[in-house]
């Protein structure tokens, strides 16, 4: 499966996330921790999406391929500079394209979001969930896969509720439609970071001002926690600019 992270907090070169820690998302992607019976390497493309500007669109960056072999990425980190990133490496499940457009991040506008596991018995267990979107976002996936379709029920949701519950409800009707699958999901705006645990693992390390998610620690720091299995984490500034943390439970589907 695939390995995925997000972080909040003062703006950061992306280096200090995917290339830097001993731990990083580059080392992840061929040397994992703790995939759970999900796979080993992660070989299949990658991607970063960053904020130029607080409040203004994300950027993103994906290809094919492995991450580690990109030079030109690792170089450009150095001097790309955000307080707020999400970067993901893909291990595709069997039969789905591996093409630049299925990479993590999604995005639309401000919004930028990953997917870490599969859907089980993909496509027909969550076709019934697929009918309920508007026909033109079906004819504009991204790409055939489950990630893209998770992604655009995620997107459905942000218009009528907040961000954690779009992406927990999405989590709980997709369990319930395809039993079995593994969906740790992650989405930011720049301001917000939602995560979710199901079967796949995630760890959180926070401090006053900053705030990472990441599906492994980047480093042995002892502030790294891990997020229990079928929770939620919400993260985001608190007045006053403190980063605040909640991790709650999201319920059986």
């Amino acid at each position: 499966m695939c390995r995925h992270l997000g972080y909040l907090g003062p703006a950061v070169p992306v280096a200090a996330l995917l290339h830097d820690p001993p731990h990083s998302l580059l080392r992840q992607s061929y040397r994992p921790r703790d995939m759970r019976g999900g796979g080993t390497v992660n070989v299949d493309g990658y991607g970063v999406g960053w904020y130029p500007a607080p409040g203004g669109p994300a950027v993103r960056y994906r290809r094919t391929g492995t991450l580690w072999s990109d030079g030109n990425l690792a170089a450009l980190s150095r001097v790309l500079v955000s307080g707020a990133v999400l970067a993901a490496v893909r291990s595709a499940t069997a039969g789905m394209p591996v093409v630049e457009t299925a990479c993590a991040p999604f995005t639309d506008g401000r919004w930028l979001f990953s997917h870490n596991g599969r859907v089980a018995d993909w496509p027909g267990s969550v076709a019934d969930l697929a009918k309920s979107l508007p026909v033109t976002d079906l004819l504009t996936l991204d790409a055939p896969t489950d990630a893209a379709l998770l992604w655009a029920l995620v997107r459905a949701r942000l218009a009528t509720a907040p961000p954690t519950e779009a992406v927990a409800s999405v989590v709980r009707d997709v369990a319930a439609a395809a039993p079995g699958s593994r969906l740790n999901l992650l989405l930011t705006d720049g301001t917000v970071l939602v995560g979710t645990t199901w079967t796949h693992s995630l760890w959180v390390r926070a401090t006053a001002d900053a705030v990472t998610v990441s599906s492994e620690p980047l480093d042995d720091d002892p502030l790294w926690r891990e997020v229990p299995d079928r929770h939620v984490v919400t993260a985001g500034p608190a007045p006053g600019q403190t980063i605040t943390v909640d991790v709650r439970p999201m319920g059986r589907p």
